[in-house]
Formats: C-alpha cells, sequence, structure tokens
C-alpha cells in the first residue's frame, strides 16, 4: 500500500499518467478467455492484488506477493491524499444517488475543493469519447471508475488518450456502493481470513452466487493445474 501510494504521488507531483488495475480471482478467470481484458491488465502501469485469494495463490506457486491492495482502501487513501495535496477527483459509475452519496460524503468529511466532478455509470458505447473528454476538462488529477469488470477496465484503456490530462486512472469497482453505505463491507476479521467475498455474497446472493461460488471454484482449478501439471 505504501509503495503504491508513494508511487502515484510521484506520478501526479510529475505531472505524468498512471493507469492502475486491480486484480482479484474472477479478473484471472475471466482473463482466461477474454483477450481484451488481458491486455488491458497486461499493459497497465501498476497492478495491485485486490483479492486474498491471489495472494495465497502466489505463496502456493512460489511467487510470493507482499499484500493484497484492496481498491476501496486504496480508494480510501487517495481521497485522503488529495485532500493534504490539494488534488482533485473525478467521480464516474454506479447508479446517480449512490456516486451523488459518495461525493457527498467526501464534501462533508474534507472539502467540495477535492471533487472535479462526477457521472453515474449508464451509458452506451458511442458515448464514452464524450464521457473521456468531459472527464479531462473537468481539472481532475484522479479518476475512480467504479462500474464492473471488464467495462471499467476496456473504458480505462480504449480512452486512456482522451483521458492523458488526468494523472491516476483506476477501477475501482463496488467501493462506491461500499462509501455510499448501499453495501456493508466485511469486518476486520473476514477481510483478513480472505472471506469478504463471502460476506458480499450473503448480502446478494442472487447477484453473486455465480461470480463467487463458480467462479472461486474456477481459480482454484486454475492454481493446481499451474501447480502440479506444469
Amino acid at each position: 500500500m505504501k509503495e503504491t501510494l508513494a508511487k502515484i504521488e510521484n506520478t501526479i507531483d510529475n505531472k505524468k499518467q498512471l493507469l492502475h488495475v486491480g486484480v482479484n480471482a474472477s479478473h484471472i478467470v475471466a482473463l482466461q478467455n477474454d483477450q481484451e481484458l488481458k491486455k488491458c491488465i497486461n499493459e497497465a502501469d501498476i497492478i495491485n492484488v485486490d483479492g486474498q485469494a491471489v495472494v495465497w495463490a502466489s505463496k502456493i506457486l512460489n511467487q510470493p506477493l507482499k499484500e493484497r491492495v484492496s481498491g476501496i482502501d486504496l480508494m480510501v487513501n487517495l481521497v485522503e491524499l488529495a485532500y493534504k495535496k490539494d488534488y482533485k477527483i473525478f467521480f464516474f459509475g454506479a447508479k446517480e444517488e449512490v456516486v451523488k452519496t459518495v461525493v457527498d460524503v467526501y464534501t462533508d468529511k474534507y472539502s467540495s475543493n477535492i471533487i472535479a466532478g462526477y457521472r453515474n455509470g449508464y451509458f452506451k458505447k458511442d458515448e464514452e469519447q464524450n464521457i473521456a473528454r468531459e472527464i479531462s476538462n473537468s481539472g481532475a488529477n484522479m479518476l475512480f471508475v467504479g462500474i464492473s469488470s471488464p467495462i471499467k477496465e476496456n473504458f480505462l484503456f480504449e480512452n486512456r488518450d482522451i483521458l492523458k490530462q488526468v494523472n491516476l486512472i483506476m477501477g475501482v469497482g463496488g467501493s462506491f456502493d461500499v462509501v455510499s453505505g448501499k453495501v456493508k463491507r466485511a469486518p476486520k476479521w473476514m477481510q483478513n481470513c480472505g472471506l469478504e467475498w463471502f460476506y458480499r455474497f450473503l448480502q446478494e446472493p442472487k447477484r453473486m452466487w455465480k461470480r463467487y461460488l463458480v467462479g472461486n471454484t474456477k481459480f482454484i482449478i486454475l492454481v493446481l493445474k499451474e501447480r502440479f501439471l506444469k
């Protein structure tokens, strides 16, 4: 986390750009067949592990990673950094009432000065470039995209040139739902035990069962194949 924050701060201060991607078990499974997603992830400037299962897998495969850097924890730290360093943030994604609540939460906690703008995550494919221009023209130093995969990764990768004025562009998945209070985050002990996915599943079983139960099973099979068949 400290290394990631330092790298992002250095990027912004030097007026460069960094494309950040967080990877979890679901991403690993998806990119086996989604070559566009695979390209988006592999060509990012920094890749963090946003899933404890991937950290465990790295140890099983004798390529241990230091720690999980969850998207929401990173986003929370970056919002605080924005306040301290006078950076501006654009929030893009989720339903209108959710993203508006996120903006209100951070405005109340810090200041409206950190808000460059916001937009909900509902759009058509042919609207993407105009949205990217709107974000670029907002004066934002950071862009947080709270949209599901692989849409957010593809949006950021395909519109990176339009967004070149924005120093940090990153997907934050369902983080807006948590900050807004729509979804509760798992207790710390469940996060540490790698059970945050299960807590999320219990809140929305109909929507999450395939992603977690089926996806996690596929991920375990991939890890075992990598460990014992290669």
